[in-house]
């Protein structure tokens, strides 16, 4: 295929290109095509990550162009991984990661194998379902201020409804114990579609003839549950749970609309603690080492993952 592909290339080429593309070998072709896009990725991706690892041992500030640059070696990293500020980022980082996974793998999943039961209205109740996650997240986080207001806000007059308790008795995002949980709520409300989705797709790739056969067996509906849905939908679950922990990680947009990392920096995640760092401190060099430290994180966990969600695929 791919010889046909450059025969009609050749043919179409003017006289004097003719000539030269005929002189040239499938693989020096194919250099010439991948070339560009090696150089792309490297202009992109590459060079900005050598330039921030340069910057982190240094303690360049990028609004104090004219002083002097000096090294100071793993100094950043030292004082990064020694700063309590940092570690309380980390902790609520890692609230807002755990209880979000846990919440969207547990609703997704429970709405796909709903969902999956053919019933009037499935489409329907479908496209409801994902709208959450057409939405922008800045959209999303100025929505649900308005919904999270103690005096008119229709969430806490729902609490209120189901549990009795005064509607202006509290506020879900400038109270400390509830603020971590309202972007988990939010976040729970807008990406649990998209898991939904994924695990949908899972459900729907299993063969019917497996079921049949552990009919023809007499094994339980619970029995099948756990012995061939759980097993062959776990890949998916996994891959799932993989896309939401890369991507809440490094949440931003979505909780700077609702608590702006407050009350105080009780919602102050990683990356809010970043972006000041970077651009409302001016700590550059500092705020370098400070991504570096998140990159090799975020890449480590994600490869430690990756391996036993292969391992998962080949049982």
């Amino acid at each position: 295929m791919t010889d046909d592909i450059i025969s009609r290339e050749r043919a179409a080429a003017p006289g004097a290109l003719r000539r030269r593309i005929g002189g040239l070998s499938d693989r020096a072709l194919a250099w010439i095509f991948i070339v560009p896009t090696i150089l792309l990725l490297l202009a992109i991706n590459i060079f900005p990550l050598i330039w921030t690892i340069r910057l982190s041992l240094t303690n360049y500030r990028a609004n104090r162009t004219n002083a002097e640059l000096e090294w100071v070696g793993l100094r950043n990293y030292e004082r990064i991984l020694t700063d309590p500020d940092i570690w309380n980022s980390m902790q609520a980082t890692a609230h807002f990661l755990v209880w979000t996974l846990v919440f969207q793998v547990l609703i997704g999943f429970s709405l796909a194998y709903l969902i999956n039961k053919k019933f009037k209205g499935n489409d329907l109740w479908t496209t409801i379902i994902v709208l959450p996650m057409m939405l922008s997240p800045a959209v999303v986080g100025n929505f649900w201020t308005f919904l999270y207001q103690p005096q008119i806000g229709l969430f806490n007059y729902v609490v209120a409804f189901v549990s009795g308790v005064d509607p202006s008795s509290f506020s879900m995002i400038g109270d400390v114990r509830l603020a971590p949980w309202s972007i988990v709520i939010v976040d729970t409300w807008m990406w649990t579609p998209f898991v939904m989705l994924i695990c949908l797709a899972g459900l729907r790739s299993i063969p019917d003839y497996i079921y049949e056969a552990a009919e023809v067996d007499r094994a339980s509906r619970w029995r099948q549950f756990w012995t061939i849905t759980i097993p062959m939908v776990l890949p998916f679950l996994m891959l799932a749970v993989l896309f939401r922990g890369i991507e809440n990680f490094k949440m931003f947009d979505l909780v700077v609309q609702l608590t702006g990392g407050g009350p105080g920096s009780i919602t102050e995640l990683t990356s809010i603690n970043l972006k000041r760092e970077a651009f409302e401190k001016w700590r550059t060099g500092y705020s370098s080492a400070y991504a570096i430290i998140l990159f090799v994180t975020v890449f480590g966990l994600a490869s430690i993952y990756v391996k036993a969600l292969n391992k998962v695929k080949e049982r």
